[in-house]
């Protein structure tokens, strides 16, 4: 990864994460996208508890050689409800059977993730790309404090909802969403409002499950990424042992195979195959080159108050409620050109890990 210092082409990004599998594997697309320069992470409580979500990126830095991008601690709990978490999805600590190393005196930025969101805008303006794949808390906290917060980006990728398609969590709602919808529902609304009459001049794009469930890592593709590191490795299968844990001799691989092992087997005891969906790293893929996916815009709302919608994410597409767009919904991908893409890049950065 290259500093903005090194390169004049280099794109700050700033991510918002609760780190997790998929949100693991879509740092490191970022870590390894040499044109970018990741000057912050976000932790949202969501798959795991906010601390160890801090853990785990302050552990994933440490192995990508990344020590000096800053991570700032959210919200340890959503805007009105309770936290729930998804230990069983992503395991007890978040990545599966993965190990982190051990981060000895590496601090958290003195500022809360809220403050990291209009800090990173302020510093780039007009610039800044955002990626946000857990729940909305820490976008809807930084919106309150910084209205404006939506005009000061270049462009923002939201992994979450699920439109014309079955939820992950309810029978319509997908997990991010419905962590918090009050505060997805504050980041929708407030999108508009913060170009008051002016048509917003650019809208996030929100890639949900009708999207993500189509970009499915298979063991064979997860053994293309070790060869692409020059890692020897065996293609995981169904028929191992559960728990089996990585040969790989390179760092990286080995933490991506044993926490896309977990996930694997989570998917499989669901009946989904053994396989997983990549949800997040998707969104970090579309928030360098929107042209991996095809979108179409819609006004987008969270259902609050219904007792079996509650957290479905609503999409307009018709203009019956007579409000201006404010999201660019994903339609369509083509998940050979993403895997492509992904395998080229972690598998080149994991060997400049060695």
């Amino acid at each position: 990864m290259t500093t903005a210092a090194e390169s004049r082409d280099s794109i700050p990004v700033f991510v918002d994460v609760d780190t997790g599998v998929d949100d693991a594997m879509a740092l490191a697309y970022l870590l390894a996208s040499e044109d970018v320069d990741l000057v912050g992470i976000a932790s949202t409580a969501g798959n795991v508890g906010v601390d160890q979500v801090c853990q785990n990126n302050l552990g994933l830095l440490e192995l990508c050689h990344a020590p000096e991008i800053p991570v700032s601690a959210g919200s340890p709990r959503p805007l009105v409800i309770p936290l729930r978490t998804a230990e069983d999805t992503h395991g007890p600590e978040g990545l599966g059977y993965a190990q982190l190393p051990t981060v000895d005196g590496r601090r958290l930025t003195d500022y809360d993730a809220a403050e990291a969101w209009v800090r990173a805008a302020h510093a780039h303006p007009g610039e800044l790309i955002a990626v946000a794949t857990g729940p909305l808390t820490n976008l809807a906290l930084a919106m309150r404090n910084e209205p404006r917060l939506p005009r000061l980006l270049r462009r923002l990728v939201i992994m979450g909802g699920a439109f014309g398609y079955k939820g992950n969590t309810t029978p319509v709602s997908e997990w991010n969403i419905n962590v918090d919808p009050e505060a997805a529902a504050e980041v929708f609304s407030g999108w508009g409002a913060a170009w008051g009459l002016d048509t917003p001049s650019h809208l996030p794009i929100v890639l949900g499950l009708n999207l993500t469930e189509h970009v499915a890592m298979t063991p064979a593709i997860l053994a293309r990424l070790a060869a692409a590191a020059d890692s020897a490795t065996m293609t995981m299968s169904v028929l191992d042992a559960r728990g089996t844990r990585s040969a790989a001799a390179n760092p990286l691989i080995r933490l991506l195979e044993d926490a896309m092992r977990f996930y694997f087997e989570f998917h499989f005891d669901q009946g989904e195959g053994y396989l997983a969906h990549l949800h997040d790293p998707l969104a970090a893929a579309v928030a360098l080159d929107p042209d991996l996916v095809r979108t179409r815009a819609a006004t987008v709302d969270v259902e609050l108050t219904g007792t079996l919608t509650r957290g479905m994410t609503v999409a307009d597409w018709t203009g019956i409620w007579g409000r201006e767009h404010n999201a660019l919904i994903g339609v369509d991908v083509d998940p050979a050109v993403f895997f492509d893409r992904f395998i080229d890049r972690v598998g080149r950065f994991a060997r400049g890990l060695v």
